[in-house]
């Protein structure tokens, strides 16, 4: 029975947010430990020629995950709420999260000195842990975030919206980590309809309204408002 799962996000894809949404339900009721863990899409989406993240001052989910980086260090449930801010501040509230002055407020919000944010950036050695924990799904033959591992086995998804909760949720972990004990099983999709494509872009509504970049899926620019990708 799976008792743990690593969960790697990027604070910045709406649909990590909605699946972490959905597996800290399943946390709730089954007591499953999610260790948190780090992926970058400004950095597996860059374009040739275009600074890595890690050399910029500043860089919206990188930094942000930086931030993560040394605040997991004390606790991990310290990352656990630095993340959930994040998300409700972008995916919910349409905030910038990825804003310095924003990032201090959310800071302050859980419970931690704004003033780690300076110490995050000053210590270069966070730099190492995001690149660590992305190139961990990179090496797996990963591409983009949910990625979960448990049991031996990197699982892409699930991508969702409208997260389920309750009894609907175990049954979807149920379908995951069902999946996921059968290693030769490589896909499962779910074509999206018009409709479906209609209610993606409502559900993603706050995003877009407090993103400051473009959205790519696997390198190509996608219009957000017809999204059909998971990928960030």
């Amino acid at each position: 029975m799976t008792t743990a799962v690593d969960f790697h996000f990027d604070p910045m894809c709406p649909f990590a947010f909605q699946t972490s949404v959905w597996m800290r339900d399943v946390r709730a009721q089954l007591g499953i430990d999610i260790n948190w863990r780090f992926f970058s899409l400004e950095e597996i989406n860059r374009e040739d020629g275009k600074k890595h993240p890690w050399e910029r001052d500043w860089s919206y989910g990188w930094s942000l995950m930086r931030i993560g980086a040394l605040l997991r260090r004390t606790d991990m449930a310290l990352l656990d709420r630095w993340y959930e801010a994040i998300g409700h501040e972008l995916h919910v509230a349409g905030g910038k999260p990825h804003d310095p002055v924003v990032a201090r407020r959310l800071l302050v919000g859980i419970g931690v000195d704004g003033s780690i944010l300076d110490a995050a950036l000053d210590d270069s050695t966070t730099h190492d842990e995001v690149r660590a924990d992305h190139q961990r799904v990179v090496d797996a033959g990963g591409y983009g975030v949910p990625t979960l591992f448990f049991d031996g086995q990197c699982l892409f998804g699930p991508v969702l919206v409208d997260p389920p909760t309750g009894p609907a949720s175990v049954k979807l972990w149920d379908v995951v980590s069902g999946m996921a004990s059968l290693p030769h099983v490589y896909e499962l999709q779910r074509p999206k309809s018009a409709a479906d494509a209609e209610l993606i872009g409502r559900s993603l509504r706050p995003y877009l309204d407090g993103r400051d970049w473009v959205s790519i899926n696997r390198g190509e620019v996608i219009d957000v408002e017809g999204l059909t990708g998971g990928r960030g």
